[in-house]
């Protein structure tokens, strides 16, 4: 089903308004992929705040040019979906690890603003710690000592009081 000259538009403004914080762009082929896992893949992406589309890739051209992007255009041939998201390592983890489970979903290429990945830059990019995580390990190291300073000091009132029931024991026996 072809789209009019408005009906272009609309969907190139709309890629445009993605792009403008997006963080990476992660193309995939997706030749003979059925309905079930096509939706699985959306299901997914959803909850994770990725930006899920099949589109022309001409649009998808007209959309990226004079962008930060815009050196992914030579990898835009065939069938893709196009994954964007404003978290770096969103979009690579969600096509990443349904490629593992799903042969047919293939990634071709992906981009960082400036910076133009490989299908293995895009593996490794997946394979790294999202934002959240390494925000919650930052969070466990800057609370580590603070924590073990609490112990230490809670440690104190402790041994007096253990002090004192063995010499109440030692009294009563």
């Amino acid at each position: 089903m072809s789209l009019n000259l408005e009906e272009k538009k609309v969907v190139v403004a709309e890629l445009g308004n993605e792009l403008v914080g997006a963080q990476t762009i992660v193309v995939a082929e997706y030749r003979g992929m059925g309905v079930v896992g096509m939706t699985t893949l959306r299901a997914k992406a959803r909850e994770n705040g990725v930006y899920l589309r099949v589109l022309k890739n001409t649009l998808v051209r007209r959309a990226v040019a004079g962008t930060a992007f815009e050196g992914l255009t030579n990898a835009m041939v065939g069938p893709l979906v196009y994954g964007i998201s404003k978290d770096p390592v969103a979009a690579a983890k969600v096509l990443a690890d349904f490629a593992k489970t799903n042969d047919k979903l293939i990634i071709k290429a992906g981009a960082m603003p400036n910076f133009v990945m490989s299908a293995a830059d895009v593996a490794n990019l997946a394979n790294m710690p999202s934002r959240d995580e390494l925000l919650a390990k930052l969070l466990g190291t800057m609370q580590a000592p603070i924590a073990k300073f609490v112990r230490t000091l809670n440690e104190v009132p402790t041994k007096f009081v253990r002090g004192l029931a063995a010499v109440r024991d030692k009294q009563a026996a």
